[in-house]
């Protein structure tokens, strides 16, 4: 599918989607909880539907009811999943593979995990270091998918090493807690992604699992005290994206007024930290409860850490070719192993759009343009470059044609259609530019 965007001003206001990282966790901790778990304001991304399914070989029970999402684990029969091989599907979502493969790793039945697209190609040599540790037998391609394992999973003391993602401590504080691990515990050398950990710890006591004691992010404890959950029915309200929301705040900051609504400001989701980038840049922005109101102003460069939120890159690469002077974003070491690597792409293709984007080891600089030419960019199937590009077409000369824009479906399949609503020009197409392959 391409997409066409023509410089546009918007005006109006729009409930941001649901959090995939939300959703993604809860579908795994309702599998841990066991019982009924009612998910309100559900997500419908790509990866939302790649953890509902993987929770649904795994035997759990999904129906619909009034837009809420019902997963009913209380008739697992753990005898009969054993004794079958099964196979489940990540899909692309990375969370999705870090986190339900300790998880699935609990029974004891041979399961192949597999994935598509960009993940085919994503390391997972953690896996084949840590899960031998705890008991669980790996095969896997060279680090990489498809990955056959047996458990079940043993919860062990470990040591590993978070500089990667925080995922894959999800993973890992679910199984243990499913386990009911006592007098263990996962110590962590220098844990990236921290904010994530907590939106996994909270999601956790939510579903009334149990939680360990976080000693600094450095070492997570789970007691030997016995731990029951207290009811076997929960609710639980999936929040909304931070990190969808990220892109319609930038188009507000650059093309506005528009109001944003269904965020939570006291939110763990690490990429509530965009707020702190468009204030410095100097954004008109009014908060208050339930909605976050952003006005064009004259914009100024800023100076930003993006290592504990390396998914804002893009869209504070969309805000910062729209402001006056030299940005600078840290944390280009986490960019390698995404949808795309993409501190490159990024280079690339807003360089198309007129942006320098220099690379400098971790640091990223950005040259601000306030005359951005309409051109032809490749998202590189990468959902974020996408809707990056998409909210820097919005000021750009002349119109922008993205390639393979349908890549949004991952996390915000709805993106175009909120840019339409709040009066952007966007025409869809699935007639493709050319035919000429993507270079990578």
């Amino acid at each position: 599918m391409i997409a066409k965007i023509n410089p546009s001003r918007l005006k109006g206001s729009i409930l941001a989607a649901a959090s995939k990282s939300s959703m993604q966790r809860a579908c795994a901790a309702a599998l841990a909880a066991r019982g009924i778990s009612i998910l309100k304001n559900p997500g419908h991304s790509n990866d939302d539907k790649a953890a509902l399914d993987i929770i649904q070989r795994m035997g759990a029970t999904v129906s619909y009811n009034d837009g809420d999402v019902i997963i009913d684990t209380t008739v697992l029969d753990d005898n009969q999943a054993n004794a079958h091989p099964m196979t489940i599907n990540c899909g692309e979502s990375g969370l999705s593979i870090r986190m339900f493969t300790p998880l699935v790793a609990l029974r004891k039945n041979p399961i192949t995990i597999e994935g598509t697209g960009s993940l085919l190609t994503r390391p997972m040599n953690f896996f084949d270091e840590v899960l031998p540790w705890l008991n669980v037998s790996i095969q896997s391609n060279q680090g990489k998918l498809p990955l056959q394992i047996e458990g079940p999973l043993q919860p062990k003391s470990i040591e590993i090493d978070g500089s990667l993602s925080s995922q894959f401590l999800t993973g890992l504080l679910l199984a243990f807690s499913a386990a009911d691990a006592k007098n263990v515990a996962i110590r962590v050398k220098n844990l990236k992604s921290k904010p994530y950990v907590d939106l996994t710890l909270d999601v956790m006591k939510q579903f009334g699992l149990k939680v360990p004691e976080n000693k600094n992010y450095e070492e997570f404890y789970f007691s030997n005290i016995e731990h029951h959950s207290t009811t076997n029915t929960r609710s639980y309200i999936v929040e909304g994206d931070w990190s969808g929301a990220a892109f319609l705040l930038v188009a507000g900051a650059i093309a506005g007024p528009i109001v944003v609504k269904g965020l939570d400001i006291d939110s763990t989701q690490a990429d509530k930290a965009i707020l702190k980038a468009l204030m410095d840049s100097g954004v008109g922005i009014s908060i208050e409860p339930g909605q976050i109101e952003l006005r064009p102003t004259s914009l100024k460069a800023f100076h930003f850490n993006a290592t504990d939120c390396p998914d804002l890159f893009p869209p504070l690469v969309a805000l910062a070719s729209c402001c006056e002077g030299k940005s600078v974003i840290e944390g280009v070491n986490r960019l390698a192993h995404k949808e795309s690597n993409r501190g490159l792409t990024l280079r690339d293709e807003f360089g198309k759009l007129g942006v320098k984007i220099e690379l400098q080891e971790d640091i990223m600089i950005v040259h601000g343009n306030k005359k951005l030419q309409g051109t032809l960019v490749h998202s590189r199937h990468d959902h974020r470059i996408a809707m990056a590009c998409a909210v820097a077409a919005l000021k750009a000369e002349g119109e922008t044609t993205i390639e393979e824009a349908d890549a949004v479906n991952k996390s915000y399949p709805d993106f175009y259609d909120h840019l339409k609503m709040l009066g952007a020009s966007v025409y869809l197409s699935n007639n493709l530019v050319n035919q000429t392959p993507l270079q990578s």
